[in-house]
């Protein structure tokens, strides 16, 4: 197969994209079927890095960024990226759950891959997979049109208690988008489980319908609209994170008097059944990729912290961070819960 070609030094972050994007493309002209299984094996090889969602959405952008970067290094000469979206992002689990003992994929997930587990009738679970690392988290954004009227915070707001907003979301229940939404709504004095919001399959789809206007704004992770942001087509009004993101003119929620602050974090998974050498092979190796110079610009450029957890303190997060998100959606929804 075909390698995308290296970029410049210090590529902007459309850049990193696009050649994300042409190593797709360069796949799909090779013929190689993303379901076809990889052989395991020790040594070097192709890694292939599974998506849970649509592309162009925020795990499809970090899976793109990393197999740029762990190629640009040398760590992974051959690392590609493959969509395999389906029950919130349970599809793309299963197929990892089914592969034990293959050293050669990987799982992009985080907290969204937690809440879909929850939220559907499904037989695996992310406690099946082996936990590699945590890589990074970010802060979700409530975003609004370049030409919407509501240009703070506290005045979307009032128009949303009055019912004249539709909100939209990018995730499935339990998923940021939402568990953000829903937060919001509960604090500002909205009721969360019959709060009407319109869901969209990835952050592709959800930047469409705000464009398009079929929604008045949206909630969903800020990395993944900072080129619209800067190319003036979108305005953030805040973050909900601790603090606020540098180059964006945005408060956080708290400053706007709101009591949330959340964030979103990704990170990967490998198929169970893999001996221990071979996991700590893989850790190491994302240990190499954490502290490469590319990967701190491509936070730098993304907005994302640097929230690296390995191994065994990874697995510990996983277990309690899944405790955490039932728990959340089910005082949220009024839902019942699911596997973790």
């Amino acid at each position: 197969m075909d390698e995308a070609p290296s970029p410049p030094p210090r590529p902007p972050r459309r850049a990193v994209v696009a050649a994300g994007l042409l190593a797709a493309g360069a796949a799909a002209a090779a013929g190689c079927d993303p379901l076809a299984p990889l052989e395991p094996g020790p040594g070097p090889g192709r890694l292939r890095i599974m998506v849970p969602t649509v592309a162009g959405g925020g795990y499809d952008f970090t899976a793109r960024t990393l197999a740029v970067i762990l190629r640009e290094t040398g760590l992974a000469p051959d690392a590609e990226v493959f969509n395999l979206p389906g029950g919130a992002g349970t599809a793309a689990l299963a197929r990892l759950v089914h592969e034990s003992g293959n050293d050669r994929l990987l799982l992009q997930m985080g907290l969204g891959v937690l809440g879909g587990v929850q939220a559907t009738d499904t037989a695996v679970s992310v406690g099946q997979a082996t936990p590699l690392a945590r890589l990074i988290d970010e802060p979700e954004a409530v975003v609004v049109q370049a030409g919407s009227p509501y240009r703070t915070f506290g005045a979307l707001v009032g128009a949303w208690r009055r019912g004249a907003l539709a909100p939209g979301i990018g995730s499935h229940v339990g998923g940021p988008d939402h568990l953000a939404l829903m937060l919001i709504a509960e604090a500002v004095g909205l009721v969360p489980r019959t709060l009407p919001h319109e869901r969209f399959d990835g952050g592709g789809d959800l930047l469409a319908a705000l464009l398009s206007r079929r929604v008045d704004f949206v909630v969903s992770g800020l990395s993944e609209y900072q080129h619209a942001v800067g190319a003036g087509e979108l305005r953030v009004l805040a973050v909900t994170g601790p603090r606020r993101v540098e180059g964006v003119d945005a408060p956080t929620l708290r400053e706007e008097g709101v009591d949330v602050e959340m964030t979103n974090w990704r990170g990967l998974l490998a198929p169970p059944g893999l001996g221990a050498e071979r996991r700590e092979d893989l850790v190491a190796l994302l240990t190499r990729l954490h502290a490469s110079q590319e990967w701190r610009r491509a936070r730098r450029e993304n907005g994302w912290s640097d929230s690296f957890l390995a191994g065994g303190r990874f697995a510990r997060f996983l277990a309690a961070e899944s405790r955490r998100v039932d728990a959340l959606r089910r005082r949220l929804t009024g839902e019942g819960g699911g596997n973790a």
